[in-house]
């Protein structure tokens, strides 16, 4: 039995994780750790990662960016591993992450969908082949009520994307901002903010009279809150260090 504390368990895929863990018989929910009050759930709810008194095997943290620091401190202190599936972090906030993982297993992906991993090495292969001839733009939709953009899988295409091309591109979030031709040398990145779409992210490779799409489609929440519980798995007998996706893939 893997035991779970979970963070951000009163949001929406909080909910979607809770669910799906009450399902599952190899997998607990022993605390839930939010500031908002969620009414009665199956386990405790603490307000602070401080105020918590169950031990597990693992973290997994759907929450807000503010939470990170005490969230690893926390960790670090009772060597409990971490799955990360916030986005919207900052640079010294990613820093922090790769400094924790020095002391703790700490699993960190910009998005938890085994499809959407996939569709990241396909971009890379795309970009092996077309990438010096080849314009690329991605696309990513989400529903209204999420805050950061562009969206951290959109960034995640981008740096794969960026790793396979000669020369390492500019992004390009604002083109409304100044009147001049497309560069040769950049990568667009366009966001797009309604209704309720749970995720869709395209990356579009344009050619002289060719074009090549690469697309993903999000259809429920519950195809990240599979691949959060996944990765909690994987992560339960790990000690230190990074780990990702592509380690599950593999």
């Amino acid at each position: 039995m893997t035991d779970i504390i979970l963070s951000g368990c009163c949001g929406n895929m909080g909910k979607v994780i809770t669910a799906l863990c009450q399902e599952d018989e190899t997998i607990q929910i022993v605390a839930g750790v939010d500031s908002f009050d969620c009414g009665k759930m199956p386990y405790p709810v603490y307000p602070a990662f401080e105020r918590i008194a169950q031990k597990a095997d693992v973290i997994i943290d759907f929450s807000n960016p503010s939470v990170l620091e005490s969230m690893l401190e926390f960790a670090k202190s009772t060597q409990t591993p971490v799955v990360i599936a916030t986005t919207g972090y900052d640079e010294k906030q990613l820093q922090m992450i790769q400094t924790a993982a020095k002391d703790i297993a700490i699993f960190f992906t910009f998005n938890m969908s085994l499809g959407i991993n996939l569709m990241c090495a396909l971009a890379k292969t795309a970009t092996k082949v077309l990438g010096n001839s080849f314009d690329i733009e991605i696309i990513e939709k989400h529903h209204n009520q999420k805050i950061d953009a562009p969206s951290g899988t959109a960034i995640m295409l981008a740096n794969a994307i960026s790793e396979e091309l000669e020369q390492k591109p500019l992004y390009e979030y604002d083109r409304h901002s100044k009147r001049a031709k497309r560069s040769k040398n950049e990568i667009g990145i366009h966001s797009v903010r309604g209704g309720t779409i749970v995720g869709e992210h395209e990356v579009i490779f344009a050619g002289t009279d060719e074009v090549v799409s690469v697309k993903h489609q999000a259809m429920s929440k519950k195809v990240f809150a599979v691949g959060a519980i996944n990765a909690a798995k994987f992560l339960t007998e790990k000690h230190s260090g990074m780990f990702s996706m592509e380690d599950i893939i593999k």
